[in-house]
């Protein structure tokens, strides 16, 4: 699709660059210098927002520095003059004779809608004003409506299929060049370009409301319940928000340590919405009849081309496999969560579905004494940002820097703008960062592309531009925002998928930074976890915010021993969720209802019952941008324990594989194949030889992950994103082969050398 973010890839994740894959970059700026020890961006965040003269009288502009966004009807006259300049776009590739200016030209229409698109998703969503969001919530659905259209404009089609039909021409093209024209055309035959006039008019009106049914459901999924206060026990009571006589119940409360609080949240926060739960059926529903439309048997089957996984079955099977391996072990981590709650619970020991966050903390809490506020006064938010400056700067040659911003130009007070400078290339890019909780802001933590880059035709730069979306507790006059180990590492998560956002500095915006598939768009932010446990990286800024101590090392170890307590149950619970995934987009009409197939998934997949009442699935946010690819996060932590393993275990300071990991995984953003820059960007890196599997390590295990082979063979096959790869079930373990690349995942079975990663030349 011309808006590549919109559906293949994901725009918002939930959760991404080298000079070489540029050509006729502009002169560049020299990075500023740093006067003191504590960088501005420490500083920055280590202090309550105060207001300023210049937010009064400096000059004013737009969100995100775009003149017209200075009021909410500003989105009116964004979205207008981008499909004023999309006819014209149109217009020209038309009449523009087949070559590379045809690609150029077609990526600066994406490039015009999703400037406006991009931008109207974050703040639909993250804006506090209604009147903001609305009128972004309208953009959103114009644009996506005219994307649609495009994307069965034939005429519009034909002009691209002039060029790939001319292999002299194709062949004269660049890699990246070929690999986007054939990624456009992509987009066309998924959304049914073949069809006639009146099924296409039908796979556009499909999308619209697939569109709408979307932000309704994401809409409801975060809708809090309320029950009268009578109905709860007066000594619970206080653990709820209060409006009037009722009680607001806005989530699940699972770190909760009164049993009845859990339980409580849980069945109030998942009681059924009949309108919530309509809205999934015709979301699950619509999605299938687009799919069959334009020529696929489910919807998973359409989503699931051009990923690492490539297919509903290949999934599937990945699945079963860790699923088998984890059950001995995940029984075990219930029967030590269950003999915890008969200690600490007696009279009503059972152990429920609202239990396992709650007592896998208070065991290791117990076991290796890590009470999370033991943690707060070494990781203050200043301290962690400046972290991560120091990382950076050591593997890539990066300085993060704090931006005044203008007025207007951050929707909230408490928002600070990063600049990310490199010390040669000068200014990459800005990072807006909306960290602090408020009220009816989303509770999840995300990234959102706001602007995307590219080369433009006078050769100078786009710069990216992104949001961070966090939920941390705001600074007050005695101290600085304080955060927990988890926290922390969220932080580190959300900040990898900014730095690819920052260096997939692509020739075209259609596959910068994280617009790749998303089974891949989750490895640099996985990998940035490690970075977060390692003791060598946290030893560089974790420091106690008011005697300047630094974090004792035996504090950190213990912390990174207690994550492998009850891990199996942790990711049997992620491979529940991606099995629902796969079920809900698989055949349909589904067999059962929504609810019932939960119910026996859950009992499959995981093992605690499903609790009479409840509709999890409507909570289900994922289900929204990460239709049927929700295995992503478990197929993504199998590529991210390999590289760390292979580039940054023996040194997280390295910069020569920091420079090797940007040129080869992170700079093509989605403009190089996935295997690809894997096997390029690791395999190749450090084994010149096969390796046993006696030489794996503990890494995968310490994060749960399971593990990744990748082999490069002699034989050869030309890459076409509609074209699936090889599948097949080998020795134990899922070999998939694409463009001459094996790619193996084995399972981890959770002993001492539990994940085991070899290479092969």
């Amino acid at each position: 699709m011309l808006l590549a973010a919109g559906t293949r890839y994901a725009r918002r994740l939930c959760g991404r660059g080298a000079a070489a894959a540029l050509q006729g970059r502009p002169g560049r700026s020299c990075a500023r210098g740093v006067s003191t020890s504590w960088s501005p961006v420490g500083a920055a965040f280590n202090v309550k927002p105060q207001s300023h003269l210049w937010d009064l009288v400096g000059e004013r502009r737009g969100l995100f520095g775009v003149p017209e966004l200075s009021t909410p009807e500003g989105f009116q006259v964004a979205q207008e003059e981008a499909l004023r300049r999309t006819e014209c776009l149109v217009e020209r590739a038309c009449s523009t004779p087949p070559g590379p200016q045809t690609v150029l030209i077609f990526d600066e229409l994406s490039d015009c809608l999703c400037r406006v698109a991009d931008l109207a998703d974050f703040v639909k969503i993250g804006h506090p004003e209604p009147a903001f969001r609305e009128a972004a919530q309208e953009a959103c659905r114009s644009i996506g409506t005219m994307v649609e259209k495009l994307n069965t404009n034939v005429e519009l089609y034909q002009s691209l299929q002039k060029l790939l039909d001319d292999k002299k021409l194709m062949d004269s093209l660049d890699a990246e060049t070929r690999r986007v024209a054939e990624l456009f055309m992509f987009d066309f035959e998924i959304s049914g370009i073949h069809l006639d006039e009146e099924k296409r008019r039908r796979a556009v009106d499909l999308n619209v409301k697939i569109l709408d049914l979307s932000n309704a459901f994401l809409m409801g999924a975060n809708f809090p319940n309320k029950i009268q206060k009578h109905l709860l026990p007066q000594h619970i009571q206080h653990h709820f928000a209060r409006d009037g006589s009722h009680l607001v119940i806005d989530g699940l409360h699972a770190e909760a340590s009164d049993d009845l609080v859990r339980e409580a949240a849980y069945k109030i926060f998942l009681y059924p919405n009949a309108n919530q739960l309509k809205c999934l059926e015709e979301l699950l529903s619509s999605r299938d009849l687009l799919a069959n439309l334009v020529g696929y048997s489910t919807f998973s089957h359409r989503a699931l081309q051009g990923t690492i996984a490539q297919t509903p079955e290949t999934v599937m099977q990945f699945l079963e496999k860790l699923s088998e391996k984890l059950s001995e072990r995940t029984r075990k981590d219930f029967e030590m969560m269950q003999g915890m709650k008969t200690k600490l619970s007696p009279q009503n020991s059972k152990l429920m579905p609202w239990d396992p966050p709650y007592y896998s903390g208070v065991i290791r809490a117990e076991r290796y004494n890590i009470e999370p506020s033991l943690y707060c006064p070494f990781l203050s938010l200043g301290a962690c940002m400046e972290g991560l400056n120091v990382l950076f700067n050591k593997l890539l040659g990066i300085t993060l820097y704090a931006e005044q911003p203008f007025r207007g130009e951050v929707w909230c007070n408490d928002v600070r703008k990063l600049a990310v400078v490199h010390e040669s290339e000068g200014l990459l890019g800005y990072i807006y960062c909306d960290f602090f909780q408020r009220a009816n802001k989303p509770q999840q933590d995300c990234h959102f592309t706001i602007r995307g880059g590219r080369l433009k035709e006078d050769g100078s730069y786009q710069l990216p531009v992104v949001v961070l979306m966090l939920n941390l507790p705001q600074a007050s006059r005695d101290f600085p925002t304080l955060l927990t180990p988890g926290m922390m590492e969220n932080l580190f998560h959300e900040m990898g998928h900014a730095m690819h956002s920052m260096l997939g500095r692509t020739r075209y915006q259609h596959v910068t930074g994280t617009r790749c598939p998303t089974d891949f768009a989750e490895v640099p932010s996985i990998l940035m976890e490690y970075f977060s446990n390692d003791y060598r990286v946290v030893s560089q800024f974790a420091k106690h915010y008011q005697t300047g101590q630094s974090l004792p090392k035996a504090m950190v170890s213990r912390l990174c021993e207690s994550k492998k307590v009850c891990a199996a149950a942790e990711m049997q619970l992620q491979v529940f969720y991606a099995a629902l995934d796969q079920i809900y987009h698989g055949q349909h009409p589904l067999k059962k209802s929504t609810t019932d197939i939960l119910m026996e998934t859950q009992e499959q997949f995981y093992g605690l019952s499903y609790v009479p009442d409840t509709a999890w699935q409507l909570r289900f946010s994922h289900l929204v941008g990460y239709g049927a690819k929700y295995y992503s996060y478990l197929m993504s932590r199998a590529v991210a324990s390999m590289v760390w393993k292979e580039c940054f275990l023996q040194d997280p300071f390295n910069r020569a594989a920091g420079e090797r990991y940007r040129r080869e995984m992170l700079a093509h953003g989605g403009g190089k194949e996935p295997m690809l820059m894997i096997q390029d960007g690791v395999c190749l890196w450090h084994h010149p030889h096969p390796c046993s599997t006696e030489d794996a390590t503990e890494v995968a295990l310490e994060t749960r992950m399971p593990a990744l082979t990748a082999q490069r063979h002699k034989q050869s096959a030309c890459f076409h994103p509609c074209k699936l790869f090889y599948c097949k079930e080998e020795k134990g373990a899922l070999s998939c082969t694409s463009k001459g690349i094996t790619v193996q995942f084995s399972i981890p079975v959770f002993s001492r050398h539990a994940a085991e990663v070899s290479f092969h030349r």
